[in-house]
């Protein structure tokens, strides 16, 4: 009895692209957290080895680390030309690491993070729903209601802990740096404004005497 076989050839390819698209996959892994050098890339500050903490990887295999996931989101959104690679936020009970996209979140304005975005994340969906239920605030959401919620920062918060963190604090002094960047765009804000106020006083100077 004759076997047909004709098939071998078309599974044997068939097997061969499986095998080479599955060692063409690049694999990306978070890196650990130093705090004596890490600076958030968004605003500068100390990045803690906490639960906090989140990184990026892109494609070309650079790094970057944020103090807060609220930063993240607001560097990704400031450099959607640059491709990513993974990104990673940490368990908030065990701080491991895990893939964005496969955590669940969990979000209340009055959760305290470092730079007062009120998002914190979970590994498993029962964990987030048992904070929820634990602490009595937030609500547990997906990576999905996640891309549309509005990064913004606890005002209150932030003020509370600048006062709370202390002068020696690391953390402080990058909130310092912050506060003095925003002081000196505003003075040159008013310097601006008071040179065009000036430039127009002329303006009109020169028109009444004109008409003299």
């Amino acid at each position: 009895m004759k076997t047909n076989r004709t098939w071998m050839p078309v599974a044997m390819l068939a097997l061969s692209v499986l095998m080479m698209s599955a060692c063409g996959e690049k694999k990306y892994e978070a890196v650990s957290i130093n705090e004596e050098v890490d600076v958030c890339d968004e605003c500068k500050m100390q990045v803690k080895d906490d639960a906090y903490a989140t990184q990026l990887i892109m494609a070309d295999g650079k790094n970057y680390k944020f103090d807060d996931l609220g930063c993240m989101e607001k560097w990704e959104k400031e450099h959607e030309q640059e491709k990513l690679g993974m990104d990673f936020v940490r368990d908030y009970n065990d701080k491991s690491w895990i893939e964005h996209d496969k955590a669940t979140y969990v979000y209340d304005g009055s959760i305290r993070t470092p730079m007062a975005y009120g998002v914190i994340s979970f590994k498993e969906k029962n964990a987030a729903e048992d904070f929820v239920a634990k602490e009595g605030v937030g609500k547990a959401i997906d990576v999905k209601d996640l891309e549309a919620h509005e990064w913004t920062q606890n005002k209150d918060m932030m003020k509370m802990m600048m006062e709370h963190e202390g002068k020696d604090s690391k953390h402080m002094d990058g909130m310092k740096d912050m506060k003095d960047m925003k002081d000196m765009k505003d003075m040159k804000d008013t310097g601006e404004n008071k040179e065009k106020d000036g430039h127009s006083n002329m303006e009109d100077h020169k028109k009444e005497e004109s008409h003299k």
